[in-house]
């Protein structure tokens, strides 16, 4: 018989006191999501900026600002509204390298996005934010280009919506690809306000 969920409110106790990689994380750990019981949206983003880790709030940076116009909404209901929720696949700022922030450290996603996901079982659609998150939920490989996979959600959709990263370091893949903003970002806005209307 498989074993029970663990219960959310205890993962996340668990999540914020989590030490697992204290020793490789330059500014120390600080556990940065938004999870919740009766979430229908869920984010699955990457890992905090260095931003996100000072405040503690999820894309409180100009991605997130960008992200939400993508979905169609504001600061208050990407915050607070209760069929939201933000998961990165790595969940403490991971320190900046050469050519920006490094990636998610390796302990954290396979240690507890399974359970959390597990303890969010309304979730219909997510949207994949990035590289490793494109990694983790859809599959993209080393070789495989992020912008074949993003071309490809109507395949995808509505379950999941491939998402490049909202960073102000993609407005050239961003010019180079009108096709995102005139074709994904109208539905995924459309998608939103259903979920979210159905409250």
């Amino acid at each position: 018989m498989p074993a029970e969920p663990i219960a959310l409110e205890q993962l996340e106790a668990e999540i914020r006191a989590c030490r697992l990689c204290e020793a490789e994380l330059p500014l120390g750990p600080r556990p940065v999501f938004i999870a919740r019981r009766e979430a229908r949206l869920l984010i699955a983003a990457q890992a905090p900026g260095r931003r996100v880790h000072e405040t503690g709030l999820p894309f409180n940076d100009p991605s997130g600002d960008r992200l939400r116009d993508w979905l169609g909404i504001d600061r208050e209901t990407f915050y607070h509204h209760p069929s939201i929720a933000i998961v990165p696949m790595g969940f403490c700022f991971p320190g900046t390298g050469r050519g920006g922030d490094l990636p998610p450290r390796p302990e954290c996603a396979p240690t507890w996005r399974r359970p959390l996901l597990e303890a969010m079982p309304q979730v219909e659609t997510t949207v994949v934010i990035g590289r490793y998150a494109l990694g983790w939920h859809l599959g993209l490989k080393g070789g495989q280009r992020l912008t074949d996979l993003v071309a490809d959600w109507r395949r995808l959709a509505p379950t999941h919506f491939p998402l490049p990263h909202p960073s102000p370091r993609n407005n050239r893949w961003l010019r180079n690809n009108p096709w995102f903003e005139e074709e994904v970002v109208p539905a995924l806005r459309g998608r939103v306000a259903q979920l979210l209307d159905a409250d």
